[in-house]
């Protein structure tokens, strides 16, 4: 969503999605009505770092672009965001390298691969985590199917794999179309996953599975096996543990809440969406985000007090 966003973001101070204009103070002002300094700063301050909406790279979340707008130089922005697509970056790692001025440390050296190698071992732990490539929601307009009940999950799948190419993007970096309707085959049955993927950054193996309707305990447990199953049967000893999404048209807060969804760091459940949000949606999405962005702000500066 943020990146759809940010690649239509340009210096008329507009956002456009269907003929539909958005400004930004109109998802701005809810969160910050009372604070129109603020505001004001915020908007001036994002649109005097990235004037350029080419300069922009989908590969990075809101949270990477809300790092680097705070770089007053111009040359380090555009050299941390090409650097963090090109080494992909987690936000964490990001934030440790700006901190560390690495690109400072990197531009005044003579000896650069010393400063490189000390950065690559700072940032070791801080590695990408699946939960940084889920999307929720996925937005499959493209596939041109009515958002009713008029048609299957087979039809779903089917639509899928005509437009592969266009759901590899909307899945996001690093995805490989695998099999459709794998066949995993135990000592007492046949067992058939919908959609498998593999991911050549986190190197591991994407299962998904396709839900018509609200997603239930039981798709949950059903996931939980097949990705118990894949890693057990199909996972090589060079691969990371394998990752299962479950795709449906809405969740169910409780099944999410209490069931292996909640302590499962490799277990995902996302929304898809048939259609493009309409500018309501695309707003409350924004602000939800811009709530939960303060709310950790918050929390870090209370941290820092203590």
């Amino acid at each position: 969503m943020h990146s759809f966003i940010m690649k239509n973001i340009n210096k008329g101070r507009s956002v456009a999605l269907k003929q539909k204009i958005i400004k930004p103070s109109d998802f701005i002002n809810p969160l910050l009505s009372k604070k129109s300094v603020e505001q004001e700063k915020f908007e001036r301050q994002f649109y005097l770092a990235f004037p350029n909406s080419h300069a922009l790279c989908d590969q990075l979340s809101w949270s990477h672009y809300r790092l680097i707008m705070r770089i007053e130089n111009s040359d380090a922005r555009l050299w941390y965001t090409e650097e963090s697509a090109k080494s992909n970056w987690s936000v964490r790692a990001l934030e440790r390298q700006i901190g560390t001025f690495y690109y400072e440390r990197l531009l005044s050296s003579k000896e650069k691969q010393p400063v490189i190698n000390e950065a690559k071992d700072n940032t070791k732990e801080l590695q990408l985590t699946p939960k940084e490539f889920i999307k929720d929601p996925y937005v499959l307009e493209f596939l041109d199917l009515k958002q009713n009940n008029a048609f299957y999950e087979s039809d779903l799948e089917s639509a899928l794999i005509e437009k592969i190419q266009d759901f590899l993007l909307e899945l996001g970096r690093g995805f490989a179309f695998v099999a459709r309707q794998k066949r995993i085959k135990t000592e007492t049955s046949d067992f058939y996953i919908d959609l498998v993927f593999y991911n050549y950054i986190l190197k591991c193996f994407v299962v998904i599975d396709l839900k018509k309707g609200k997603l239930t305990h039981q798709d949950v447990g059903q996931m939980d096996m097949y990705v118990r199953m894949y890693d057990d049967l199909e996972k090589t000893q060079n691969d990371n543990p394998t990752i299962g999404i479950i795709l449906c048209i809405d969740k169910d807060r409780t099944v999410v809440k209490y069931s292996v969804l909640n302590d499962n760091e490799n277990l995902f459940v996302s929304k898809y969406q048939l259609y493009l949000p309409s500018e309501e949606e695309l707003k409350a999405e924004i602000e939800r985000d811009v709530l939960e962005l303060g709310l950790m702000r918050e929390t870090k500066e209370i941290e820092g007090e203590r």
